[in-house]
């Protein structure tokens, strides 16, 4: 299980996503406050309705639940 922290940055946003890639035989099996586009290899992670916008400074989480090692994993984050 993993939580991760969205923070905006000083001009805030009207949404975000977090890209991953996982290694081979790990996969997401669940995810909350987040829209998961796929499952395994590259997942993107986008906000939903309630937390895409964010004002400058202000954080929101989001969460997921996954199978197989995640060791080594580096995210990336952008916002629109």
């Amino acid at each position: 299980m993993a939580t991760v922290k969205v923070t905006a940055g000083s001009a805030g946003t009207s949404g975000w996503n977090v890209s991953l890639t996982l290694p081979s035989g790990a996969s997401v099996t669940n995810t909350w406050s987040a829209t998961a586009s796929g499952s395994t290899g590259a997942v993107r992670f986008t906000n939903v309705d309630y937390n895409g916008r964010l004002v400058a400074g202000q954080v929101t989480e989001f969460g997921f639940q996954g199978t197989g090692s995640g060791a080594g994993m580096t995210p990336i984050c952008a916002a629109s």
